[in-house]
């Protein structure tokens, strides 16, 4: 016996759960089960059905099948033998047996296949019993690992709650001691005594001690009370002036606010602080982040193609930039060496002060007066700018086919998109606008990943990175039967990191010594307009 496949299907034959055991390709697997629906009859007792190729072997659960797809070699008693086990299997983890909770738990029925249908497609000697211990994998030692894992987060748990009450305690404490009796030290307390209130005591620069210039107060302090300890003496000398300090109250609120500000993201610059710090000293102020490279070049064009809905090109153009940016003025006497290609079509066009004739013959873009430089600061100047306008269909990077229909009362929606492109295409969004739902649209089939877009009514179809392993891919959904003009038109964004023109910067030298400089860059294919009219 070889079971080709099992799985759970609707009446439809849409499948909700497929495990293959033999190799076999996706449309054939696929048309075996579309075709299936077909060929069951009305009223009759049996429950399997051949065809020239294959073998069905079925059992109706409610509005499901549960269905093996066999060679018409295989022992049709052991069909039902692994028929009959699987068909017990399926409400053990599906009681409802509809479509949602079929779905819900597809990898658990999967993995009870595989326990009862080995790889080749031939049937294990497993029971009910033992299917539903395997796949349960129950471990004594796994139980007591997480309940060693719960009492080391509940102790942990215990521990931060204690920090945190202590933290508390000395905040309330400290509060305490600042609003105690403020400028007056009463005749009678010892060295100790004054010197515990004098924490507070100075806060206020008002009365007694605190209202003393230049520090008189301590010196009054230490002559007063002679006998209190050396290290004390020292403590309360160190001591900034708190009559001072006490102007610098806001600041907490102003920090408070600030912190807040920042944890919900928003960008805040603050002022260099008016003590302690390099600006108070007159020292540098801290200024924007200085490039690593002295020179950077950036290359960046912007694609805009049109295509047509039932197939064809009806524009691709091309606007190409090259910008330079220097840092400082010293590194600004240079030339810029460039490598290109044949690059057919396109139309080169210079800065107005860039030598068009040092371009031309050795491919190099230098001012005119090689004794001027560059301009510098952090303003990119573009020094070159190409155009190219085709309509060769070959040259489109992704071409993207959708195919409406309506059937009863539904429109089924398959759009594939293919890249013929030679570089990779990154963060790939295909926008389908559809009409105005109540629900989601109900996708069937998805190369990638997709996002409902309820306020816009789009359809978000996004692939992370388009290579070789995934040139091409499809998207099938449904949605309420309506126009298939309403589809259209499609957006497609996507960015890259080589471009169409076939130009790069080979070195960049000194206009007087031409000596190698360093340099940096990047190099990027961005979507002005991508459309599927």
């Amino acid at each position: 016996m070889v079971v080709l496949g099992a799985s759970v299907i609707s009446k439809s034959g849409k499948a909700l759960v497929l495990r293959n055991y033999v190799e076999m390709t996706r449309i054939r697997i696929e048309g075996l089960l579309a075709a299936f629906p077909k060929l069951v009859g009305s009223g009759k007792q049996h429950t399997y059905v051949e065809t020239e190729n294959v073998r069905y072997v079925y059992q109706p659960m409610e509005a499901l099948y549960l269905l093996l797809v066999t060679n018409k070699q295989s022992n049709i008693l052991e069909d039902l033998e692994t028929l009959r086990l699987i068909s017990k299997i399926v409400p053990e983890y599906c009681p409802a047996l509809d479509e949602e909770s079929v779905s819900h738990k597809a990898f658990e029925l999967i993995f009870a296949f595989d326990e009862i249908i080995s790889y080749q497609g031939h049937r294990e000697p497993v029971t009910l019993g033992q299917v539903k211990q395997f796949t349960d994998m129950d471990s004594h030692e796994e139980k007591l690992h997480n309940m060693i894992m719960q009492s080391k987060i509940a102790e942990t748990k215990d521990i931060m709650k204690r920090k945190a009450n202590e933290i508390d305690k000395t905040k309330i404490d400290k509060q305490k001691i600042e609003a105690g009796p403020r400028g007056y030290v009463p005749g009678g307390l010892t060295g100790i005594s004054a010197q515990s209130n004098l924490g507070g005591g100075m806060g206020m620069g008002s009365g007694g001690f605190g209202e003393t210039n230049n520090g008189s107060a301590f010196g009054s302090i230490a002559s007063n009370y002679g006998a209190s300890a050396p290290d004390e003496k020292a403590r309360v000398a160190a001591a900034p002036p708190k009559g001072k300090g006490m102007k610098l109250g806001g600041s907490s609120t102003k920090n408070q606010l600030l912190e807040s500000l920042k944890a919900e993201g928003e960008l805040i610059v603050e002022e260099p602080a008016a003590y302690g710090t390099a600006a108070a000293a007159g020292g540098p102020k801290a200024g924007p982040p200085v490039p690593t490279d002295p020179i950077s070049i950036m290359i960046e064009e912007k694609l805009s193609v049109v295509l047509r809905k039932d197939g064809g090109m009806e524009n691709l153009e091309v606007q190409g930039t090259m910008a330079l940016l220097v840092g400082k003025d010293e590194d600004a006497y240079i030339r810029v060496v460039l490598e290109s290609g044949e690059n057919r079509g396109f139309q080169f066009k210079t800065h107005p002060n860039i030598d068009k004739a040092l371009h031309q013959k050795q491919n190099a873009l230098g001012l005119k007066d090689a004794s001027k430089p560059f301009p510098s600061g952090n303003q990119p100047l573009g020094i070159l700018k190409w155009r190219m306008q085709s309509k060769n269909e070959e040259m489109v990077p992704l071409s993207i086919n959708c195919w409406p229909s309506v059937t009863g009362n539904e429109s089924q929606v398959n759009i594939e998109y293919e890249s013929q492109a030679e570089f990779d295409l990154k963060n790939v969004l295909i926008s389908i606008p559809l009409p105005a739902l109540r629900d989601a649209p109900q996708v069937n089939q998805i190369d990638g990943e997709w996002r409902y877009d309820p306020r816009r009514s789009v359809l978000e179809w996004q692939i992370v990175l388009i290579d070789d392993t995934n040139r091409s891919g499809s998207l099938e959904f449904a949605v309420p039967a309506t126009d298939p003009q309403s589809f259209f038109p499609i957006d497609v964004k996507f960015a890259a990191d080589k471009t169409f023109c076939d130009v790069k910067i080979k070195q960049v030298i000194k206009a007087s010594s031409g000596e190698a400089v360093k340099f940096g860059g990047k190099t990027q294919l961005v979507v002005d307009s991508y459309q599927v009219l």
